[in-house]
């Protein structure tokens, strides 16, 4: 498996997609969530359980690393997910 691959699967109401990280367990909420406000998100709600984030879709980030992006537009949501995967979370 390369360091990039990650699941990309649309929810039950298509309205949203689930980003899985391959070979990632957990992530440090903070850190992470760091770079998503730095790539031009807002943060919104900040607990253990989850932290959820506006901008071009909103976004829901767990702490074993998943994102829930909420969007109908699958080009974006496979951008978001690259991003996720090879700024967010590896960098």
């Amino acid at each position: 498996m390369s360091d990039d691959s990650f699941v990309m699967e649309m929810c039950g109401n298509k309205s949203a997609w689930q980003i899985e990280v391959d070979s990632i367990d957990k992530v440090d909420l903070e850190a992470v969530g760091k770079k998503i406000e730095q790539a031009g998100y807002t943060i919104g709600i900040q607990t253990r359980l989850a932290w959820t984030f506006s901008g071009p879709a909103e976004l829901t980030l767990y702490p074993s690393g998943k994102l829930l992006v909420k969007t109908e537009d699958k080009e974006l949501a496979a951008q978001i997910a690259q991003n996720h995967v090879k700024e967010w979370v590896r960098a």
